[in-house]
């Protein structure tokens, strides 16, 4: 099966044109119907590969398909083709699988929208480009599926385009990435210039040769990590991925959990042999990831709009992978990064159920109550939530516990102190969502809201991921030798910094029950604050206005680049526009044109017409030139 791993992103592609060109003469049921199949066949394809996967002798656990030779200029080559590993395998799963769910879920979801044929071509589209992303074997291939993820996130999130603010959220993510796709393209040229491939095999074999710091390979991972700080939504091009809650709830499932935002934390991983002869750029990748981790964390406590929630929770938790990867712990990195694709994918559409039963409101302090409407939504929406809280034995305990663990054991007690308090937060802002959603007295009005469970193609997906989300993480069981199935699966595609050290199980189990009980405090009081004392939380701000400014406005970044970066430009462009271009440029040229027409009109003048003038003007010329003549 192999053989054909090329027809993974051709199904979607496929799937792509039919709902593209034929969707307006297509019934609402035929294009959900194409549009997930597509992705389905996608995800059969990559699990029946998996499994013969599984087959090969470790050692030989590195495929390449090549399709067809893509550009042939000289000495350069680049091939279309597929890289068949540990990494890619289950990021092809991962990428496949809970996009196939989402689909499923936005038949629901979109059903009564007029873009209905549009928005699943978009999605289909997007879904070709993350695979080809994941599943290429060289720079060149994985930098289309990079730029067209960008592209598809620019129309997914503008999907309503008739609103403002979704078209302008629709431009921010588009004109952010474009500045960390900029790093990510200085890096591929560096890497060409230096090791004459962009074949990933090749270029990480030749890497190995280089001595640890060497200075052209810090070069090429600080502008591939820019590259990530933009796909995966890092200080300080985190900026873009709040506004994206502007598009369609299955959008945001689609962009925040499996897709787009793991696009930087996956090249991370993939381009491990470089990052570990890069101590300079490793430090820099844990510190961003470290401070994106805690700063997001804080602002997802003042949010009260529910999916603006979700989205600071995203972006802490691609801290966390972030940080991971740069003390070292490549696997741990990845690993969160699936289980964080079940259980945010599930929060995502857990919202997403929660605006449709609320006829699209939003906002969870016109909320609560809603438990006995929506059994299923609550208690899959609740199994995400003890999973991204790191509560045993769900998903979320085991992958961000062993982060947590690394960055301890690596002698960063700083990376760990701080990601451990991200933690508490984290638990509490997920909790206060579940409290003010879920719980509590109704602060809706019965006349105009009636909530409701979601149909079966919405509820379908929630139970599922609320499956995955339960016992996803049990495939990196820690303590028991030979339990953590991930890691082993997982390690011949990654580089690490060096051998792992073995710890004292008394240590590992506790530091498992810490990191446990600090998700318990940040439970207690979020319950403390919603359910027990609902008054606390005013009384709270009150105290600490100006706090409580700063991280409800998030610390008045996008205002701070408004002022810095947006209007500078934008006076800019007007200087050039008005100055330049109509001063200067059409100076010129309207000048240029204005002269000729001045001595044109004065010139026609001597075009009478008369013959008699004419008759006159050689006479004068022949006396002229015979006086001229005498003259002589």
């Amino acid at each position: 099966m192999m053989d054909y791993v090329w027809l993974i992103p051709l199904f979607p592609l496929i799937g792509f044109l039919i709902n593209g060109l034929l969707g307006k003469r297509l019934s609402k049921n035929v294009v959900g119907t194409i549009g997930s199949l597509a992705v389905g066949l996608s995800f059969l394809l990559t699990l029946g590969i998996f499994l013969e996967f599984l087959q090969l002798p470790e050692g030989s656990r590195v495929v390449e398909k090549t399709v067809f030779t893509w550009i042939s200029s000289g000495s350069f080559q680049a091939q279309a083709a597929f890289l068949i590993d540990p990494l890619s395998l289950v990021m092809l799963l991962v990428v496949s699988g809970v996009s196939t769910l989402i689909h499923i879920y936005s038949v629901g979801y979109m059903h009564d929208d007029p873009g209905f044929y549009r928005y699943f071509s978009y999605l289909n589209l997007f879904v070709f480009n993350m695979l080809i992303l994941v599943s290429a074997n060289n720079f060149l291939l994985m930098f289309v599926g990079w730029e067209g993820v960008g592209l598809c996130s620019y129309l997914l999130i503008g999907f309503w385009y008739e609103r403002r603010s979704a078209s302008d959220a629709g431009k921010k993510a588009f004109v952010v990435n474009r500045i960390g796709d900029f790093g990510f393209l200085l890096g591929i040229f560096i890497i060409f210039w230096t090791f004459g491939s962009l074949n990933f095999q090749e270029v990480f074999a030749a890497a190995s040769h280089y001595p640890v710091g060497s200075a052209v390979i810090t070069a090429a991972t600080l502008c591939l990590f820019l590259g990530a700080t933009g796909k995966s939504a890092q200080i300080p091009l985190y900026v873009w991925l709040p506004d994206a809650m502007e598009g369609p709830t299955p959008v945001s499932a689609l962009i925040h959990a499996a897709t787009m935002v793991t696009a930087g934390v996956y090249m991370l991983a993939r381009c491990s042999a470089l990052f570990v002869l890069a101590p300079v750029s490793m430090t820099v990748v844990a510190v961003v990831g470290m401070l994106t981790a805690f700063f997001a964390a804080t602002m997802g406590m003042a949010q009260f709009d529910i999916k603006r929630v979700l989205a600071y929770s995203t972006v802490s938790q691609l801290g966390y992978m972030v940080m991971a990867c740069g003390v070292g712990a490549f696997v741990s990195g990845i690993f969160h990064l699936m289980t964080h694709a079940f259980f945010k994918a599930l929060l995502f559409l857990g919202s997403g159920s929660v605006i449709h039963g609320m006829h699209g409101q939003q906002d969870m302090r016109h909320m609560g109550g809603l438990r006995k409407y929506m059994p299923i939504t609550y208690w899959t929406f609740m199994v995400a939530t003890l999973a991204i809280s790191g509560i045993f034995p769900f998903a979320g305990f085991f992958s961000k516990d062993e982060i947590l663990f690394y960055s301890l054991v690596d002698g960063h007690v700083l990376y760990w102190g701080i990601a451990t308090v991200a933690a508490l937060i984290t638990a509490f802002y997920m909790f206060r969502a579940v409290f003010m959603t879920f719980h509590g007295k109704e602060r809706f009005d019965h006349h105009e809201v009636h909530p409701h469970e979601a149909p079966w193609t919405m509820a379908a997906p929630l139970i599922i991921l609320a499956v995955l989300s339960a016992v996803g993480g049990l495939v990196g069981f820690p303590i028991i030798e030979g339990a953590h199935k991930f890691k082993e699966f997982l390690a011949p595609s990654i580089a690490t910094l060096h051998p792992e050290a073995h710890h004292a199980m008394s240590f590992e189990i506790f530091m498992m029950a810490f990191s446990m009980s600090v998700a318990g405090v940040g439970i207690f009081i979020a319950y403390k604050f919603y359910l027990k004392k609902p008054d606390l939380p005013a009384r709270v701000v009150a105290k600490f206005p100006v706090v409580y400014e700063y991280i409800y406005n998030k610390y008045f970044v996008d205002e701070f680049y408004d002022a810095a970066v947006v209007e500078p430009v934008k006076n800019g462009s007007d200087f050039l526009w008005h100055g330049v271009d109509e001063g200067v440029v059409d100076g010129v040229v309207n000048g240029s044109a204005g002269t000729v027409a001045w001595i044109s009109a004065h010139l026609r003048k001597l075009e009478t017409g008369f013959v008699q003038t004419y008759a006159l003007a050689i006479l004068l010329g022949m006396v002229l030139i015979g006086g001229y003549l005498i003259g002589r």
